[in-house]
């Protein structure tokens, strides 16, 4: 073997190290990472999801639901003349490996219509349905970590503040 034939091995098996120490896992073409939504408070009836989403290729949200709301909205906010302006939309677009963080691109999940508090600790489901390049689609489970309410203030639930406004 040449020199760049050991050297493009030796660079497959550290790519292939790479991926086998990764911390999150794909469900087919589609990766999410840290999942999350903060426990509710007394009262309150709706949720923000955070979570990161990554295809392998060319792909479409199309689809959110959970067990544990009435509805899963996609919202995008937008900021406008100094005002903030929120907007559900349908379907995102993901393109082919790009990491979109639903908190920190201008798009969050809402879990409206809470069918009970959320409350630190435990999981909430969400299934995520992905309209793949190939316009077959896959169903996506997430399970989503409840965190304090108490926890560090992020941008994130900046976001999540002013959204119980409107």
């Amino acid at each position: 073997m040449g020199n760049s034939s050991q050297s493009l091995l030796a660079r497959l098996g550290g790519l292939t190290g790479a991926i086998l120490l990764s911390s999150s896992i794909y469900a087919g073409e589609i990766q999410v990472e840290n999942a999350s939504a903060r426990a509710t408070a007394p009262g309150q009836d709706s949720a923000m999801l955070d979570l990161t989403i990554t295809s392998k290729q060319a792909a479409t949200l199309v689809g959110i639901s959970s067990a544990a709301s009435k509805n899963v909205e996609l919202h995008s906010m937008t900021h406008e003349n100094g005002v903030m302006k929120m907007r559900e939309v349908k379907t995102l677009e993901l393109p082919a490996g790009k990491r979109i963080n639903l908190g920190e691109h201008g798009y969050h999940l809402m879990l409206t219509g809470l069918n009970a508090p959320l409350k630190a600790g435990e999981t909430v489901t969400v299934t995520l349905t992905v309209r793949m390049a190939g316009r077959h689609t896959e169903k996506v489970e997430v399970k989503a970590e409840v965190k304090p309410l108490t926890a560090g203030r992020t941008v994130t639930q900046e976001g999540e503040r002013a959204h119980h406004h409107h």
